[in-house]
């Protein structure tokens, strides 16, 4: 497993959207993703600041439900 690195909600956002994730709802600086089959999972966008680690890891594991590395290499 490889260390989680900093990236930028618009580039999580990008990613999501390679994944066939929807943008479903906007609410202040967060976003909502839903996914066709039902995954869903919420973005923080604030301008300057990088996705907190611990974030991208639930985002990615857990709401996403794909491997670190396997993201990494799709960024």
């Amino acid at each position: 497993m490889t260390t989680t690195p900093a990236i930028t909600a618009r580039t999580l956002m990008k990613a999501l959207r390679h994944l066939g994730f929807i943008e479903t709802r906007r609410r202040g600086s967060h976003r909502r993703f839903e996914h066709p089959d039902g995954r869903k999972t919420t973005v923080p966008v604030h301008k300057g600041r990088d996705i907190p680690r611990g974030l991208l890891r639930q985002v990615v594991i857990i709401d996403v439900g794909m491997e670190m590395d396997d993201f990494l290499a799709l960024i």
